[in-house]
């Protein structure tokens, strides 16, 4: 199947893409914004970044008061899909194994996300108040009167599967972390994963990549 076709989409658009890891969020998102010609923002990047930092600095990610001033002090850039901490390229430190099994902790506390929704909201501002914008709370929280709003999900086997395709890690751990991560992110106080007021809710399960893409285009055609 060929790739979905480029779709022309006016100056000022805000798409949001949420949902749990695993749904292809990240490569779809990138994929849909280049053929909408909107500039694209993966806010989960941040939330590693964040987690980086505080590995870095060796606190416990479970102390909010620590993890926050960290936080506060650390400078974060997205441009070009690179991620950036104090000035350094940090895309592939943040997928690290330490940063992965600590990420749902500090992302929890209210004051690391009230400074990361800031910055997400301000990069938007930066590119003409537009943009395919992915992670977990975008929709309901980051930009909840975005024009377009859709949520990515698929069953947790078939995002373990998708996962240990990618990465080579084993089966069962993947869908050990998934389902952790999933337990931790929906239950949050601040800003837990859940399905946006108005959001389209697109399942994966069956679908290939092309097929999402396309999906996502014509909702984004058909909304805007």
């Amino acid at each position: 199947m060929l790739l979905a076709r480029a779709v022309d989409i006016e100056p000022g658009v805000i798409v949001t893409i949420d949902g749990p890891g695993g749904t292809g969020k990240s490569t779809v998102s990138r994929v849909v914004a280049h053929k909408a010609g909107l500039p694209h923002l993966d806010t989960g990047a941040y939330y590693r970044a964040a987690t980086l930092a505080v590995v870095e600095a060796g606190a416990e990610p479970t102390d909010e008061q620590s993890v926050i001033d960290i936080v506060s002090r650390a400078r974060f850039a997205q441009e070009s899909g690179r991620m950036y901490l104090d000035g350094r390229d940090v895309s592939e430190a943040i997928r690290g194994e330490a940063v992965t099994a600590a990420v749902s902790a500090v992302s929890a506390h209210t004051g690391v996300r009230r400074i990361l929704v800031e910055l997400q909201r301000a990069w938007v501002e930066r590119h003409a108040g537009s943009g395919v914008i992915e992670g977990r709370d975008i929709g309901s929280v980051v930009f909840p009167d975005a024009d377009v709003k859709i949520y990515l999900d698929a069953s947790p086997e078939v995002r373990a599967r998708r996962r240990a395709l990618e990465t080579g890690e084993d089966y069962a751990a993947v869908l050990a972390d998934l389902n952790r991560r999933d337990v931790l992110d929906s239950t949050r106080p601040a800003s837990p994963l859940t399905i946006p007021d108005g959001a389209l809710v697109v399942d994966t399960s069956g679908l290939t990549f092309e097929e999402v893409v396309e999906r996502l285009l014509d909702l984004i055609r058909s909304k805007s």
